[in-house]
């Protein structure tokens, strides 16, 4: 009998300790950090760099108390910006930051999000687009189904002019010379400037030496950090473009092999990311172009209401013409069409 009461007693022991392991197991299992790779098409020296990616990467890792760490690479240290959603894809790294202008090939409706010429005329339009009228969805349906990827947009901004001669007027665009890019290269030189891309690096040299006679880096904050403002002294409005440019892709098996509440965290994190980021930048452009007047001599100037009315029905033809590539893209453009008629802009 003592000998059965013994047995009993060292199964039920047993049996605990086998529930503490398995519950240790568990806890350790938790606990484990996982550790992902993120390179962005952003080099080290660009305020998005720290603004946005690391930003993340910070929120990230604070939310999930240690348990998701991404370690970020800039500009052309794995693999070429252009190379970036491909690498993610294939799971080389399991995140990368990109422009959506680098992957049109793959997902040619994320020409709206790279940046139609004269769409949207205010931030919020962009993000109402965006995250109201089901543009963001798509991409992310289409990202995630066709390439097995998660996409996240990192905000909404303008794309605007800086030049060395006032415009005033529509007819003031023929015959000077642009440094531009993407959709809005081709709308420019339709109507009668020479816009010609150049990299980023060059675009000072162009501007210091006569070759172009003024350009667009992002708006007022991307013409200050970039010495715009030293030969341009007029910054032109309304924006070229109000874009989503800027976009995260995450591997499919990378991201649902986190545990659950990290996929949640994550999610949250990038959503809250694109609204806080927005505001950000809406206030930065605000304050950095009053201070290139301020301090600078730049002037603002506007162009009057009726020739930005010719300006976007230059721009209608150039939307027409992307919306021939592909159904999707067609599809997205015609969304965005009635959404701005609903405002009066069409």
């Amino acid at each position: 009998m003592k000998n059965g009461k013994s047995l009993a007693i060292v199964f039920i022991l047993a049996l605990s300790g086998c529930f503490i392991l398995s519950g240790m197991d568990s806890s350790l299992a938790a606990d484990k950090v996982i550790k992902w790779k993120c390179q962005s098409h952003w080099p080290a020296a660009s305020p998005s760099y720290s603004a946005s990616l690391l930003k993340i990467i910070d929120t990230v890792k604070e939310r999930t108390k240690g348990r998701l760490v991404i370690e970020a690479f800039p500009a052309g240290s794995l693999v070429p910006a252009t190379e970036i959603f491909h690498a993610a894809k294939r799971g080389m790294i399991e995140m990368g930051g990109t422009a959506s202008s680098y992957f049109l090939g793959q997902i040619p409706m994320a020409g709206v999000a790279a940046g139609l010429p004269f769409s949207f005329k205010d931030y919020w339009e962009g993000a109402y687009f965006f995250k109201q009228r089901g543009y963001d969805k798509m991409l992310k349906d289409f990202a995630f189904e066709k390439h097995g990827l998660y996409y996240f947009t990192d905000r909404i901004y303008p794309h605007e002019l800086v030049v060395k001669k006032p415009i005033r007027s529509m007819e003031d665009f023929k015959g000077m010379k642009f440094r531009s890019a993407g959709v809005i290269q081709v709308f420019l030189t339709s109507i009668g400037a020479a816009a010609s891309y150049l990299p980023g690096p060059e675009i000072y040299p162009a501007l210091a030496s006569g070759v172009v006679d003024g350009a667009h880096w992002g708006a007022a904050q991307g013409a200050n950090d970039m010495k715009f403002y030293d030969m341009c002294k007029y910054h032109l409005k309304p924006p070229l473009a109000i874009s989503g440019t800027d976009v995260y892709v995450i591997n499919k098996k990378a991201f649902e092999a986190l545990p659950k509440d990290i996929q949640e965290t994550f999610n949250q994190v990038l959503e809250e990311h694109f609204w806080k980021r927005t505001n950000e930048y809406i206030y930065l452009e605000a304050m950095v172009l009053a201070k290139a007047q301020e301090e600078k001599g730049v002037k603002v100037l506007t162009l009057p209401p009726e020739d930005q009315k010719k300006m976007t029905q230059a721009a209608v033809k150039i939307w027409d013409k992307e919306a021939e590539k592909d159904p999707l893209y067609a599809k997205a453009i015609g969304m965005m069409k009635d959404f701005l008629k609903d405002l009066g802009h069409l």
